[in-house]
């Protein structure tokens, strides 16, 4: 019996079929030798992929059983996000963001820009100042690094900053209104401190040259706010620039809160993503991941198995061929044999009847020939 020593893929089917058998059972009847075939190649490829086959159930029934069960995790994946929102309202002040805003007019739009454009204009006029002072006052740090002088400069708009932040974390509407106002009251008397420190020395300041030196005086002394502190600066140009820091401060700070008002009443409504809805949709692309996988295993272990089945389903096909082949090969040799049989049979009955015939004609000669005369004699 030949075999191929290929079983698997595409190769000739292992074993092969079996002729000897065949043959040996081609005297049978047609339905008796094609069971007897059949019974005898089955076992035979059992006999090679037995367990094989078996694997290949086994692994098919545990992947149904796998996919079965995902899938009906992932049905109760589905329902579950089906009654979940992805989108929900996000908090603003302790109550859901639901309420829906009124769109920008040209108005508000123009306020805002002013607002921003003012606390521009406060931060760079208050950090210029300032660094030109720290660099006029003659200490040896900012004349070294003029850059220091801006760097403390920049303490201004960090305040402000600060004192946004302080409002922003508020969430008690009644107490954010009262800090806004407190903020704007300490600005105002800010500026209203800073324009009365000016308009002191502003007559000064407008005196020429000549005007200065007629009203210089030895025995003038300098009382009040024309007076110096400990380090020699005047009193009234340390309460100018405490003035100026804070209105600058506090105004940036109000103006802030002002744009910030604005942006809520016009703001859109604000959607953040359901965590809970994040969470069962990243189970359900596991699980999709998970039933996909196993739909390709189930799938590979049901083709494996289905090969084997259709090599088996080939292989006794080919052997019943082989059978009635094989009976109709010597079906054909018997009806030959009876053929020249029944020739040399009646060969030798046509010999035999010729001798018979030339037997009997040979008898009649030795009693010679009957003449009419010895008819009429007798």
């Amino acid at each position: 019996m030949s075999q191929s020593s290929k079983s698997n893929g595409a190769g000739p089917i292992v074993p092969a079929v079996h002729l000897e058998f065949i043959q040996n059972q081609a005297g049978l009847s047609e339905d008796a030798g094609i069971e007897e075939i059949e019974s005898y190649h089955r076992a035979l490829f059992l006999h090679h992929h037995a367990a094989d086959l078996e694997r290949h159930q086994q692994q098919a029934r545990t992947h149904e059983e796998r996919l079965t069960h995902l899938e009906a995790r992932l049905r109760d994946t589905h329902g579950k996000l089906s009654g979940l929102d992805q989108l929900i309202p996000v908090n603003v002040n302790g109550e859901p963001d639901i309420k829906p805003t009124v769109p920008w007019n040209l108005w508000d739009r123009v306020m805002f820009a002013v607002a921003a454009l003012a606390v521009v204009c406060l931060v760079v006029f208050g950090v210029l100042n300032i660094s030109f002072n720290l660099l006029e006052s003659g200490l040896v740090t900012f004349i070294e690094s003029p850059i220091r002088a801006y760097f403390w400069a920049a303490l201004l708009p960090v305040g402000a900053l600060a004192v946004k932040v302080g409002w922003d974390f508020l969430q008690n509407r009644a107490v954010r209104d009262a800090y806004l106002w407190t903020c704007l009251a300490v600005g105002i008397a800010g500026v209203l401190v800073w324009l009365a420190a000016y308009a002191a020395v502003y007559p000064t300041l407008s005196k020429t040259t000549k005007e200065h030196i007629e009203s210089l005086s030895v025995f003038e002394t300098a009382n009040g706010l024309m007076g110096t502190t400990a380090g020699g600066a005047k009193w009234i140009d340390v309460i100018t620039v405490i003035a100026q820091a804070t209105a600058e401060i506090f105004l940036s700070a109000v103006l802030g809160m002002y744009m910030t008002t604005l942006y809520t009443r016009h703001r859109p409504v604000r959607l953040a993503g359901n965590p809970l809805f994040t969470q069962v949709d990243q189970e359900r692309r596991l699980l999709e991941d998970n039933v996909a996988l196993e739909r390709r295993a189930l799938a590979e272990a049901r083709g494996q198995q289905t090969r084997l089945e259709n090599q088996l389903t080939a292989l006794l096909a080919y052997a019943k061929s082989m059978f009635r082949k094989e009976t109709a090969q010597q079906q054909d040799q018997n009806r030959q044999k009876r053929m020249l049989w029944d020739q040399i049979t009646e060969q030798l009955r046509t010999q035999m009847h010729s001798l018979e015939n030339g037997n009997g004609n040979g008898s009649d000669r030795s009693h010679g020939p009957v003449t009419p005369a010895g008819r009429n004699g007798q």
